[in-house]
């Protein structure tokens, strides 16, 4: 840091390294152009002395000498009143001493005035080589402040390419990761690609029928003696060992109605529309549960969330997505099957006068434990679609940030390609009339 004293408030103040580099060359320009035009008005004021000077010399010795002539032309004008004849031949030699005289007068007044030329011919060859100096000093000064700004210029578009470069390829890096997440969240909503919902729950049950269903019954319900009919009917039987079931007792039956959301978006109807048909048709044909697997309400945070018991409405009835067909078939089946054990068990009991207060209690306890798994798995599941959603919103966030980087270091890069020398010494004069001088080519004459 430098300390600087200001000339007219006498007030010190610092600058820093570049602002006393730029200070210091604007006063060394500055008193570069006071000496140049100082030493020009010497040159000039030293000519017109010289002439001045040569002009008096000169003046003084020709009315000394026309005085003396004078002098002389009267003396013999005296003489000549004395003798004609004398008088003539002093006149004839007086003119003729007269004539070399003003002619000696005219060479040295000649010579005076060549003097005179070869003087000021003299300055001005001196002044134009100290202006050609000076301007060759600038001309390699401009060169060099020319290549800097060449090279700060490719500089910049080098790095701005770089920059351009690693940004694309995160940009493209982040595109593909929300298209996976979007993919993968499409997959969990519903797995159909081209395919309608009824034959989509058809082919994922077939697709484990004979591992996890062996015994089952799954089928479209075809019986509209009633007025109406569901899609399909699905009915499992299980074997207790040691009980009367041992010949494959029905242990739970579900109706199951599909609703596509291409189906009914004309009507824009709701999955409680369905509900009361829906618990028509089990009472119907005698399933114990209804299940409605619906794409309806596409954006209903609460059908999106996982199963949802709407059996404070109808009893045992369930709302669910196409994924989790396979999951409520399971875990409906798994109850009745637990169910079917404990009846056995209770039958047993029975037979033996033992009182059943205990297994009342268990199969309580069994119902609470399976509703607490069953919650605990809702809500997993709907956590798991939020952080999805939520990493998806933010690497579209980050996207967006990489576009708005993108174009900021297109406007710098427009701003680095506009910029030019006339703009740089907008606002310095002296740099701008130097390159004024420069563009006319030759110094222009100073008189």
């Amino acid at each position: 840091m430098h300390e600087i004293n200001c000339p007219h408030c006498k007030k010190a103040f610092k600058v820093d390294e570049a602002g006393y580099a730029d200070i210091l060359k604007q006063v060394r320009d500055h008193e570069f152009e006071k000496q140049l035009h100082e030493r020009l008005e010497l040159a000039e004021q030293d000519k017109q002395n010289a002439v001045e000077l040569a002009t008096s010399k000169i003046s003084r010795e020709l009315d000394k000498a026309s005085a003396a002539k004078d002098a002389e032309i009267k003396e013999l004008n005296a003489k000549l009143a004395a003798g004609e004849d004398a008088q003539k031949l002093a006149v004839m030699e007086a003119l003729t001493a007269l004539e070399k005289e003003r002619d000696s007068l005219a060479n040295e007044l000649k010579q005076a005035a060549q003097d005179k030329k070869a003087a000021a011919e003299l300055a001005e060859a001196k002044r134009l080589h100290e202006l050609q100096q000076a301007t060759a000093a600038k001309e390699t000064q401009l060169q060099s402040l020319q290549s800097e700004l060449e090279r700060a210029k490719w500089e910049k578009q080098l790095e701005a390419s770089t920059l351009r470069e690693r940004y694309e390829a995160q940009i493209k890096d982040r595109e593909g990761e929300i298209e996976r997440l979007r993919d993968m969240k499409a997959r969990l909503s519903t797995k159909m690609v081209g395919e309608t919902l009824e034959q989509h729950c058809e082919t994922e049950f077939n697709r484990i029928r004979a591992t996890a269903f062996p015994k089952a019954y799954f089928e479209k319900d075809n019986d509209a003696r009633s007025g109406s009919k569901g899609d399909y009917i699905f009915r499992d039987y299980g074997i207790v060992e040691g009980s009367a079931d041992d010949a494959g007792t029905e242990t739970v039956s579900i109706m199951f109605e599909m609703k596509n959301e291409s189906d009914e978006t004309a009507t824009k109807k709701k999955n409680e529309d369905f509900l009361k048909e829906l618990d028509k048709d089990r009472n119907e044909k005698g399933c114990e549960y209804a299940v409605l697997v619906s794409l309806l309400e596409p954006d209903s945070e609460l059908y999106n969330s996982g199963i949802v018991d709407v059996s404070h409405r109808y009893p045992k009835m369930y709302v669910i997505r196409p994924q989790f067909f396979i999951p409520i078939i399971t875990l409906l089946r798994n109850a009745a099957q637990n169910s079917l054990e404990y009846k056995a068990e209770l039958a047993l009991v029975k037979s033996q006068n033992i009182d059943i207060t205990n297994f009342e209690s268990d199969l309580d306890a069994f119902k609470t434990g399976f509703a607490r798994n069953y919650e605990l798995a809702s809500k997993k599941f709907k956590t798991a679609i939020d952080e999805i959603d939520k990493t998806i919103n933010h690497l579209q966030k980050t996207k967006d940030a990489l576009l708005g980087s993108e174009n900021n270091l297109r406007l710098a890069n427009n701003k680095a390609d506009d910029l030019t020398v006339k703009k740089l010494t907008k606002r310095n004069p002296t740099m701008a009339a130097k390159f004024d001088e420069l563009k006319v080519g030759d110094a222009p004459d100073i008189e």
